[in-house]
Order: structure tokens, then sequence, then C-alpha cells
């Protein structure tokens, strides 16, 4: 068989995790590592897509997606992310996978380099590798609550450098990026000349803090690529549906990717995600809810187990608890939780070197009641281990 090409080779899985360790298992496992909302999508979605298809949309459509879902996005982004954008300057993508995906594709080369922010989203690592360039990782300190300085991260940008990549609200931290923070990126990606690659999947599932696309900070607009997801706020995961916002210079070669990876996203599941974004507010706003109401059951029962410390995450479905109190690494940690407690999280440490000591918990992808009985779990394995370690 001839060589497989160089780019395969290099590159290795990185979005996997527990998962992999926990799929092949048996028992009452409660899993906790996806990200995968517990919500079922909104009827009034899934009626617009059903429709859709009885009409006839059945057939080739706008290489960038249907006229009046990009007007819907377009007057979204006005409204809720302080961005002007024409619907010329947005492609519908399948998830936001895609959409990080063809921005790598479109302006990394191999010798070029990424920065990563540590901790950080693992299937980044995986894309940069396959456009031939090296993510660089730039770590956060975890004593100053995972903010961006700039003395963290100017040290690593060289003449090699074409990309900062930022996920905000962060996976797996929980964290919202402040205005000065992401003023800090602005300042570096235009003293460098870098563009921003923004994942911004998790803008509408805050709880209380404000997000800021760094796009609508002066100066970034012409070199933000800005992804978005119905994923996460509207339990649309498996629908695999995105969309990326760019300046018009750059719609040009993120479409040459686009098309020819995918032409264009399936038809009738636009209209769908267009009943998203013109449907009733109040069931975004009822799912929401319904996060913060779990998120604060984790975090508060998280604090009451020996050696575990859990900040309030301020948006995403996750809490991303300390536990170097308890004398176990982040993976050891996941491990003895699969084997011992049944419950699967995610090791921090799988989100890069600054994740150690941390374990990453989805809140938002079991009920309450679930929710209780994975804590329950939890807390008599750390009980126990408190005990051992007397």
């Amino acid at each position: 068989m001839p060589k497989l090409a160089r780019r395969i080779t290099d590159t290795s899985p990185k979005n996997f995790g527990m998962f992999a360790k926990a799929v092949a298992m048996e028992g009452d496992l409660i899993h906790l590592e996806l990200g995968m909302p517990v919500h079922d999508t909104p009827t009034h979605i899934k009626e617009a897509a059903i429709d859709a298809l009885r009409r006839g949309e059945v057939h080739y459509s706008d290489l960038q997606g249907i006229a009046p879902l990009r007007e819907a996005m377009a007057a979204k982004l006005g409204d809720v992310n302080s961005l002007s954008f024409d619907p010329a300057e947005i492609i519908v993508t399948n998830g936001l996978t895609q959409a990080s995906y063809a921005a790598f594709m479109a302006w990394l080369d191999e010798g070029d380099e990424a920065i990563l922010l540590d901790p950080y989203y693992p299937q980044h690592i995986g894309k940069i590798e396959l456009a031939g360039a090296k993510a660089v990782i730039a770590p956060l300190d975890a004593k100053d609550n995972f903010r961006i300085k700039r003395d963290l991260i100017a040290p690593h940008i060289t003449s090699a450098t074409k990309m900062i990549c930022l996920v905000n609200p962060c996976n797996p931290t929980g964290r919202i990026f402040d205005r000065e923070e992401l003023q800090i990126l602005a300042d570096l990606a235009i003293e460098h000349d870098l563009i921003v690659l923004s994942d911004e999947v998790y803008e509408q599932i805050t709880y209380g803090g404000q997000h800021i696309s760094i796009a609508s900070l002066p100066g970034m607009q012409e070199r933000t690529i800005t992804t978005f997801a119905f994923t996460k706020a509207y339990a649309m995961d498996g629908w695999r549906l995105g969309y990326l916002v760019a300046d018009a210079a750059m719609i040009g070669p993120l479409m040459k990717i686009t098309t020819n990876e995918v032409t264009h996203v399936n038809t009738f599941i636009q209209h769908g995600a267009l009943a998203a974004l013109t449907g009733p507010p109040e069931v975004l706003a009822e799912m929401v809810a319904d996060d913060k109401r779990r998120r604060d059951l984790v975090v508060a029962r998280l604090n009451q187990m020996p050696g575990v410390r859990c900040p309030e995450p301020e948006g995403t479905i996750y809490a991303f608890p300390d536990i170097t109190g308890t004398g176990l690494t982040a993976q050891d940690a996941a491990d003895r939780l699969l084997q011992e407690a049944q419950v699967v999280v995610e090791a921090g440490s799988f989100y890069g070197a600054q994740g150690e000591g941390h374990l990453r918990v989805c809140f938002g992808s079991q009920t309450a009641e679930r929710l209780e009985e994975a804590m329950d779990r939890m807390s008599r394995f750390f009980n126990a281990l408190e005990n051992e370690n007397v």
C-alpha cells in the first residue's frame, strides 16, 4: 500500500478522552464527559425542518447557505454581538467544527504557527496539524483564574505565527473573557498582523456575565473569523449546523474550502436554524435557566467534597473543579471515578498542561436527578479517598 499522506501520520486523535475508555464498559455509567445537551431540540425548530422537507426543499441551494437564514444571522449578529455584517459575509457550515477547519485550511501553511490558550480545545490541534502547521501553546495561570495576560502570550509570537485561537466562553474552564482581556489579544493581533479565530459556540449560555465578541473591538472585524453554532444553546448537536462570519475579503478563500469539502449544508435543515433564530426567545431563555439550575446544583455539591474546590462557571455547560487537594492527578482521578464510581468525567490535563489538577464535569448533559446521583457517587469516592489518606 502507498504511504499515507504526512498530514495523517503526523496528526493524532485528540478529541475522545475518557469517552473512548468508557464506551467499552458495561454498567450504569453516568456520562459527564461529553458536551451533549440533555434538552431535546425545541418543537418549533423540528417542525420547521419537517415542513421544509415536505415542501420539497431537498435540492441544491445557495453554496453559502439559504438567503433567509443568512439574513436572520446578520440581524442576530447586530442585535446580540454588536457586529455589523452583510449576509454575503456569512457562510452556513456543518457545525462549528467545519467552520474552524475552513479557517485553518484557508490560512495556515506548512511551517506556520497558531497559538492556543492553555487550557485549550483539543480538537483544534488536529485541524492545525492537518493544515501542516504547528500548534503553539500559551499557558494561562490557574492561580489567576485563567485570565488572559499579555506577558503570557506575547513571548510565544514569532515570525511564523499567523493566528491566535480563542474559545469564549471558554471550554473547559467556563470563563467569560472580559473586555480588558480581549483587548490584550486584539492589540497583539493588530501589532503582529495576525488573524484571530474566535469560537463562540457558548455565547448564549451565560449566567450573568457579559459575552463580548472580539470582532466587535476596534480594528478587529477585518482580521477575525468568528464561528458560531446551534449545537449547545438550541440543543441541536446532532443537526451539525453552524456558521462563520468574516470580512468580505476573507469569504472567497473560506468558500474555496467549504465548497470543495461539502458543497453546502443540507438544505431543509437550514429552515430549522431559521426557526431557531426567529422563534420565541423564551424557549432559549428557559433552557439556559435550566442549565443554571443544574450548574448551581453541581457546583454546590462539588464544593462539599473533601479536597475539591469549584468556582462557579460564568458560562458554558461545564464545571472545572480544582482537585489538587485530593492528592490525585487529573487523569488518575478521572480513571478511578470511572472504575470505582462509574461516573465519567474528563481529566483537566486533556485540555493542556494548565488543566492538570482539574476535572471537567459537564452539568448540561444529564437531568437533575442523574446529576444528584453522580454527585452522590463522587462524594462517596472522595470521602473514601480522604479516609485512605488519613
